[in-house]
């Protein structure tokens, strides 16, 4: 295995290796974590006595800030860089070594201290990809503060909804992002979302990058600069934080209105991630790390920020788009700073291979050894064009928000298996999978069924909901009685060597280019515009996002559809969620198909969509006729 990674681990096999970590779960993830420092070993490895609320390294007392910062700026990583930013969108870029970072990081806690955030307050982060984003990650990680990072692309009603339910002290933001040149005003939605949720926050700290509108509120707004000058510190002493002490809250759509808050905890997540970093990743001494993601996603917290440091490795930090000002703009940063890891989206390689090759063809990728895709499936013609394009290992892999890091995937730093273009290959460490029917009984292989994770799940897997232990029931683990499943939502098929074929959501999740988006918070907000009767949001295949929006909206009687209501409606929705939402199409319709018992049927309206051949009828939705189906079509206004 990797850099000595085999110390406290006897196998370097992945099947051996495999079969150890779920069997043995102690003596595997109790290996894992020898590497890290703990203030007070843990007195048992896993406590799965109130499963599914399973709690890893129980008793142990550590802290990730120390972890990813003191141990490498302290020891012999202090000169070497740590945070490597570029920014093409506003032509700066900057390095940041260890103990620079440590000095930073120290300074930012200080002030969060000296604010009143003490051990579990809550703080929102709502900043665009700029190393201050993970100076204050790291600092809420050091006192105990819980982050909520906030995706910057997230409009006003999106952040107020996750204001109202972390309830958070201090909301720390930048007064403006930058896209592609053009100015995101990220300042103005924060105070709109703080005019409009339920709950007061004390103070607002804002970076001032010079490119937008300040408008400070007196008594609650204080600049970065001038926090960390009256209320920074030299040295904020490591809270040391029970292994189970929630980490973070992040908020991802579920198929209902509100978000949900995945919870992380401290030591299973820290353990997990950096075991991932060589297992995985095959990144060690000597290596620079470039996930292309953004803070505001899971990829963004683990594998930009928490685990390149954790190991010890540059992380580099990316503000911009992968086409400008160019389509070599990412390669242009392979060959600068020699990136031997890359982990970025297929949309991304969907993007880039419209452009011209010589982009990538004519820059120096020689340092680069593996990239590694996630978010959506990745689709066997891009993985071909992306190996060829880019003369290196491509390796797809599938994981979620609720995971924190890889569930299927190659392990290149354990074994590199063979790559089946289109599967994200196997099992990660500690997963069971398996392919059921809604019972919850295994099928038979090359057959499509719902994919879950025998229970108990690996560390650094969600602990909760916040707020809500049921709903996390609920969402994950109540849907095959009797079982201790874990429900991934997403339909799969296994093959006969044990590899596994991603078929998308089983539930009313919209994945957009590796967004989740769910159809029924679309719905709602198409709902509220007062011309709006009734509506149906599905996702559609999309050749460059995998799945796009499209909205079937039925106007209230009086109302003639117009270009002008299509406007509104799109609007709406960016106001409220944001640009990620937008719907590919609008389209206005009489009626919404239904069954007899009032069930809307979505996969007619998907069919009608796709514009696939309606075919056979009789399975189309339980208990809706074909006749009903025919109806339903005519009423739809779509020729059939």
């Amino acid at each position: 295995m990797h850099h000595d990674e085999s110390r406290f681990l006897p196998y370097t096999d992945y099947e051996k290796l495999h079969t150890m970590s779920v069997t043995e779960p102690e003596k595997f993830w109790g290996g894992c974590a020898e590497y890290l420092h703990w203030y007070k070993k843990w007195d048992k490895v896993l406590d799965d006595s109130k499963a599914p609320f399973y709690r890893w390294f129980v008793g142990g007392k550590t802290n990730i800030c120390y972890n990813a910062v003191d141990r490498h700026a302290l020891g012999d990583k202090r000169g070497m860089a740590a945070i490597i930013w570029e920014s093409p969108t506003t032509g700066k870029s900057s390095v940041m070594t260890y103990f620079q970072l440590y000095r930073e990081v120290n300074r930012f806690a200080g002030v969060l201290k000296n604010l009143g955030v003490k051990k579990g307050d809550r703080v929102i982060i709502y900043m665009p990809m700029v190393p201050e984003a993970a100076v204050a990650m790291l600092a809420c990680v050091r006192i105990g503060a819980i982050h909520s990072v906030v995706f910057g692309g997230f409009s006003t009603e999106s952040l107020a909804d996750r204001i109202n339910d972390a309830a958070p002290k201090v909301v720390v933001c930048a007064e403006a992002g930058s896209r592609k040149g053009n100015v995101v005003p990220l300042k103005k939605i924060i105070d709109d979302s703080l005019a409009a949720a339920k709950v007061k926050v004390e103070k607002v700290i804002v970076l001032n990058r010079g490119i937008g509108e300040l408008n400070l509120v007196a008594g609650r707004d204080i600049l970065w600069d001038e926090a960390m000058e009256k209320h920074g510190e030299v040295f904020v002493e490591p809270e040391q934080l029970d292994s189970t002490d929630p980490s973070y809250i992040l908020y991802t759509s579920g198929t209902t209105g509100k978000p949900k808050g995945v919870v992380r905890d401290t030591g299973g997540y820290m353990v997990a991630l950096h075991a991932s970093m060589g297992q995985i990743y095959d990144v060690g001494e000597g290596d620079v790390y470039f996930s292309t993601s953004d803070i505001g996603w899971v990829v963004g917290h683990s594998y930009i920020v928490y685990a390149p440091l954790l190991k010890g490795v540059p992380t580099i930090m990316f503000e911009g788009t992968p086409d400008y000002p160019n389509p070599g703009v990412w390669w242009d940063v392979v060959a600068k700073y020699g990136v031997t890891t890359m982990f970025s989206a297929p949309t991304a390689m969907r993007v880039l291979r419209k452009f011209p090759e010589t982009w990538f063809k004519e820059k120096d990728l020689s340092s680069l050894k593996y990239v590694f895709l996630a978010g959506e499936p990745l689709d066997e013609p891009t993985y071909h064009w992306a190996t060829d394009a880019l003369g290196t290992k491509v390796i797809d892999h599938y994981w979620q928000t609720e995971s924190g890091w890889p569930m299927l995937t190659n392990m290149p730093g354990v074994e590199f298996l063979p790559i089946k273009p289109g599967s994200p290959t196997k099992g990660a460490m500690g997963y069971q999978f398996l392919v059921v029917n809604e019972k919850g009984e295994e099928i038979p292989r090359g057959e499509k069924g719902f994919l879950v994770a025998k229970g108990p799940i690996p560390p650094g897997t969600l602990m909760t909901i916040w707020g809500d232990d049921e709903r996390y029931k609920e969402s994950y683990w109540d849907f095959y009685p009797g079982k201790m499943f874990y429900h991934t939502g997403d339909f799969a098929i296994m093959d006969k060597d044990g590899y596994l074929w991603m078929l998308g959501r089983a539930d009313e999740v919209i994945n957009v280019a590796g967004h989740r988006l769910g159809t029924r918070e679309v719905e709602e907000i198409l709902s509220s515009h007062p011309k709006v009767a009734e509506t149906s949001v599905i996702g559609i295949k999309d050749d460059l996002k995998g799945e796009a929006i499209s909205a079937f909206v039925v106007l209230k009687a009086d109302v003639t559809p117009s270009p002008e209501i299509e406007k509104e409606l799109i609007k709406l929705i960016r106001d409220k969620i944001g640009a990620i939402a937008t719907p590919k199409e609008v389209r206005f319709i009489h009626a919404l198909p239904k069954t007899r018992s009032g069930k809307i049927m979505r996969r007619v309206i998907k069919a009608v969509a796709e514009g696939q051949k309606l075919g056979d009828l009789s399975t189309i939705e339980d208990g809706a006729t074909v006749d009903e189906v025919k109806k339903a079509l005519e009423t739809m206004g779509v020729d059939k």
